[in-house]
């Protein structure tokens, strides 16, 4: 849960970044999020952040930045509109190292890190004994998942089975996982996709 201080502009250290920024888009309501998530963040995303955060605001807009790499350049033009904000204007800026940013951006915004997503998701499935009955009652809390829901599903079922309970995944579960990913982008059914992966650990007994 967000913290009074972590609703102010921060850096959170995270290597989940469209976990973080979907679960800021869940948490910070009903405030108006806006995100730029990017492999690479370039001038262009600098450009477009500091249009966006000059849109005057009535109440607390949030401004997220996500990226595995953020380059030098688009990071000294932020410095500015980072260490000034427009009024009502709060930057969450998502990286998996504080060593991708410069020093003077780390000195203008406080540094969070994030507990793993997988952790606080607190899956209660223990996969090597799984059965039916649980799957089923999997599906059911599940039932109402979005896709955005069922990704981030998917990713705890597979640290929960690799991690947490230790497995040795077949081929055909592997393929499961890599197939979920597919199938959730061609818009199938979240509860299909991930009744096809519970099943496989039923199967493998």
């Amino acid at each position: 849960m967000l913290t009074p201080d972590s609703q102010k502009s921060h850096i959170l250290i995270s290597a989940e970044i469209e976990a973080e920024f979907q679960r800021l888009q869940t948490e910070l309501k009903p405030h108006r999020v806006v995100g730029f998530i990017r492999e690479k963040f370039l001038i262009e995303d600098a450009k477009a952040v500091i249009a966006e955060a000059y849109i005057s605001e009535s109440s607390t807009k949030y401004i997220v930045l996500g990226a595995l790499e953020f380059n030098a350049v688009s990071q000294n033009s932020l410095l500015k509109v980072l260490e000034e904000p427009p009024r009502n204007i709060e930057f969450i800026i998502i990286s998996p190292t504080k060593s991708n940013l410069l020093p003077t951006i780390r000195s203008r915004l406080p540094i969070v890190k994030c507990e793993s997503f997988h952790e606080a998701m607190h899956l209660d499935l223990n996969l090597a004994r799984i059965d039916y009955a649980q799957i089923f009652l999997f599906l059911k809390e599940h039932s109402r998942a979005k896709k955005s829901d069922a990704k981030l599903l998917v990713e705890a079922l597979f640290h929960r089975a690799t991690v947490v309970d230790m497995l040795i995944l077949s081929i055909a579960q592997l393929n499961n996982f890599d197939k979920a990913y597919r199938l959730l982008e061609l818009n199938s059914r979240p509860q299909s996709v991930l009744a096809m992966i519970l099943m496989s650990f039923v199967r493998e007994k």
